[in-house]
């Protein structure tokens, strides 16, 4: 019999549409002529998926008793019995009722498959066993019923039912997915932006992992050894050297420029084991490697470019980073193409890119001590050593009278090339040594130090001459490059030092770190009142540092140096930094007076706003009060008992009016100046909300409930409960008639959610925060209401106990106010 193929419907999240998916194929199906049979759907209540149900052949469920509660499960033995073509099974991670014939209704579909019956199925990248840690850490929320990552891999097609975040929060606000009491919850919990943003990531990298495992099932079973650029594969290339960190972002800006894009750095060790690398830096470029989300592998080749290559190519790459080789052009010629340049040739049909490294690009100033290396001078005398003797025997085999003048002319080129290579002193004893050379083996009398010929020592002579000159003129050159090059490292040093500070930030730290690197010096530290600013040190000079010398930096910080003496030349631009160090310093102090001057900006803010409180919103229930007052000590006005009580009410509603103002106002000082008293304790928030209803006065009717049983949250009562009377009298405000508040209760994870729901106007989403600043009323003129300090103490109490407070929308209209807290241990 052959077997049924399964094709599952991957979705993010609930409510993407892959139940509504899978019966529009089964429609399609069963109208081309197939025999297609509903297994098990879920509606979950929902009409539009009721409506695709119709009309299509609907298996009846098997009732399960368990303990008293009878439970319905696909019918599994029905469904073989029937054998339809296409058998349509909804949620492929469900766990079946106890008494089932299998565990898990994934095993179901395996039965039914192995029936020969096709099966189209839906699931949730939640439901993946391998992603079950990551979506807890994602939303919180644990979930039990998972599916094998093989089972899922085996089926013969996955598709994935795709829809944008925000497209799903707007469904599930229309109420096209829970019902609408379970919406505002839903928005505000499991289906936050970022969670489904980020469950949606998942579900993409997972699929493409799955196709990716296809792709190489395919090129392996038809022999295709090629590259295919289904995707990005980048390989960096690591030495050990400090370089590798910035190849390792590189490479890791190229891989994410595509979806999917992967990252692997590679170190390769040659099999003797004695290729030069730092272990220290390869572990720290190791553990970079896995916060860029990369993996590292070191392999082991007698060749490293064709290592490199190999390994590049036994994981797919399209992409190959490697450092700018770091030896001279002389050292090139004479040990041939670089790691680099081999790796291009070798390298095919994969992009490498050669990364210019600031290792390369951060070295010390060219010292002008002298026009050439002592390496170059070496090379020189070995070259001379090595040339001259070879020369002398070679020209010695073919010697004859006529032979003189071009023995003469190879001698001088050989004088010239030595020269180049090691200037002026290799170039003198060279010449000198070719003229005896000369003289003794090529002149007659042949193997003496003896001239007979005046011409013969006229030419020597010249011949010294010549080779001195050029040697001469070649030492100049090099004088000439080293001083180019010295003028244009200092001109980028000025550039970068200049560019640090007019850049307006901290540039402290890259100056003292670029003056160390310039310099070549052992730490560079920058004191200011006694104290340790910043340091930049090399570890591995530091301990071979010579005696510290300092530099004073304005009147109160000093600059420390250790290592080498810096010569004069190097003086000049240690006076540029030294100005720009001060510079900075300077703004390093402008910018914490501005910030230790903020503070008294904002309470003088508050103070104005203050007075203008007191001068305006309290002169009204002050002047009622009064007013009623020198009314009942008046004694031309002769009043009845019932104006003396009208009278007393006005002066008690207008001084408890008074008495809320000031302690409004108290309480916002005790905020600013950070001496709020919090008692924190285990609160139930049923228990504050009927303290809050009974402090307004507000009946059964004024408000809907909707209290669930929750955790005590972590709070101090007096506190959230005033939050909570500032909040639902702002709520009964702006509620129209006919459409009271709502309170809802809601857990997430280690956190409770109190919801004040109403339908009023809202707010616009760029005005929310407004709200919560002291002194703000977003306009309103009504002046009866307080002085603006409501929000803005709300959110004081509710912050102080570990909390929070955040406007939301009301699906179809109207501002939500939900405050989070801590749940009770």
């Amino acid at each position: 019999m052959t077997r049924g193929r399964l094709r599952v419907m991957l979705g993010a999240a609930p409510g993407v549409g892959k139940t509504f998916a899978m019966l529009e194929e089964g429609r399609r199906l069963s109208e081309a002529g197939r025999d297609v049979v509903v297994a098990v759907v879920e509606t979950h209540g929902r009409a539009a998926t009721s409506a695709l149900v119709e009309g299509l052949d609907v298996l009846p469920r098997r009732a399960i008793n368990h303990r008293g509660v009878s439970l319905d499960e696909m019918d599994l033995d029905a469904l073989i019995s029937r054998h339809p073509d296409l058998a349509l099974v909804d949620e492929l991670a469900h766990t079946n009722a106890p008494g089932s014939l299998h565990e898990k209704r994934w095993q179901d579909v395996e039965a039914i498959l192995d029936a020969g019956i096709d099966v189209i199925s839906t699931v949730n990248v939640q439901h993946i066993e391998s992603l079950n840690d990551v979506v807890r850490q994602i939303t919180g929320v644990v979930q039990r019923e998972t599916i094998p990552d093989a089972a899922l891999r085996g089926a013969d097609q996955i598709e994935l039912t795709d829809l944008a975040p925000q497209a799903l929060r707007d469904r599930l606000g229309e109420g096209l997915v829970y019902p609408t009491a379970r919406v505002d919850a839903a928005l505000s919990n499991y289906f936050r932006l970022g969670n489904l943003t980020a469950l949606r990531e998942l579900a993409l990298l997972w699929l493409a992992d799955e196709v990716d495992s296809a792709l190489k099932r395919y090129r392996a079973e038809q022999g295709i050894d090629g590259t295919w650029n289904a995707r990005e594969r980048v390989v960096v290339a690591l030495t050990g050297g400090r370089e590798g960190e910035t190849l390792l972002r590189r490479g890791a800006r190229i891989a994410s420029r595509s979806s999917g894009g992967e990252l692997f750095a590679v170190h390769v060790t040659t099999s003797d084991g004695l290729a030069e690398a730092n272990p220290g830096a390869l572990a720290a470029q190791r553990a970079l490697v896995g916060t860029l989300g990369g993996s590292y592998h070191q392999v082991v080749g007698e060749q490293i470019p064709r290592a490199l290559v190999d390994f590049a190519r036994s994981v797919d790459a399209t992409q190959l980073v490697v450092g700018v080789s770091r030896r001279s052009r002389l050292g090139t010629l004479v040990t041939g193409a670089g790691t680099s340049a081999t790796v291009i040739r070798e390298a095919g049909d994969i992009d490498v890119h050669i990364v210019s490294h600031s290792q390369a690009g951060s070295r010390a100033l060219p010292t002008l001590g002298g026009a050439l290396s002592m390496r170059r001078r070496i090379a020189g005398f070995a070259l001379a050593l090595i040339a001259l003797p070879l020369l002398t025997l070679a020209l010695s085999a073919v010697r004859s009278d006529e032979s003189i003048t071009s023995d003469v002319l190879a001698f001088q080129l050989a004088v010239v090339v030595i020269a180049l290579v090691g200037g002026i002193w290799p170039a003198v004893v060279s010449a000198i040594a070719a003229g005896f050379l000369l003289d003794f083996y090529f002149v007659d009398p042949l193997f003496t130090i003896t001239i007979t010929e005046p011409l013969h020592l006229l030419a020597l002579v010249i011949f010294v001459v010549v080779a001195v000159l050029v040697s001469v003129v070649v030492d100049q050159a090099a004088r000439r490059s080293r001083s180019a090059a010295r003028a244009a490292a200092e001109s980028e040093t000025l550039a970068t030092i200049a560019g640090s500070v007019l850049g307006g930030q901290d540039a402290l730290e890259a100056l003292v770190s670029r003056l160390r690197e310039s310099f070549g010096m052992a730490s560079v530290t920058l004191r200011a009142h006694g104290d340790v600013l910043y340091a930049a040190l090399d570890a591995s000079a530091a301990a071979n540092a010579d005696a510290e010398t300092s530099f004073p930096v304005g009147d109160h910080a000093s600059l420390h140096l250790r290592g080498r003496e810096l010569p004069a030349s190097d003086r000049r631009i240690l006076g540029a930094f030294l100005s720009q160090i001060e510079t900075a310093l300077t703004q390093r102090e402008l910018r914490s007076e501005a910030e230790h001057m903020r503070p008294v900006a904002e309470a003088d803010r508050l103070r104005t706003a203050l007075l203008a409180a007191v001068g305006h919103d309290l002169r009204r229930p002050l002047a009622a009060a009064t007013a009623a007052v020198t009314g009942l000590r008046s004694t031309e006005v002769d009043l009845s008992d019932a104006d003396r009580a009208e009278l007393l009410e006005a002066a008690e509603v207008s001084l408890d009016s008074l008495a809320d103002l000031v302690t409004q106002l108290l309480d916002a000082s005790r905020l600013q100046a950070g001496v709020l008293g919090v008692s924190l304790a285990a609160v139930a928030l049923d228990e504050v909300v009927i303290g809050a209803l009974d402090e307004i006065g507000l009946a059964p009717g004024d408000v809907e409930l909707e209290l669930r049983a929750m955790r005590p949250v972590e709070a101090d009562p007096v506190l959230l409960q005033r939050a909570v009377v500032n909040l639902l009298a702002n709520a009964l405000r702006f509620s129209p008639i006919g459409s009271p508040p709502v309170i809802a209760t809601s857990e997430f994870g280690d956190r409770v959610q109190l919801r004040i729901i109403d339908s009023g106007p809202g707010i616009p989403a760029e005005r929310r925060e407004d709200v919560f600043v002291a002194f703000q009323r977003l306009g309103d003129v009504d002046n009866t209401t307080g002085v603006g300090l409501g929000l803005a103490l709300s959110r004081g109490f509710v912050e102080a106990m570990g909390g929070s407070i955040d406007a939301e929308d009301t699906p179809g209209g109207g501002l939500t106010m939900v405050i989070d807290l801590p749940a009770s241990a």
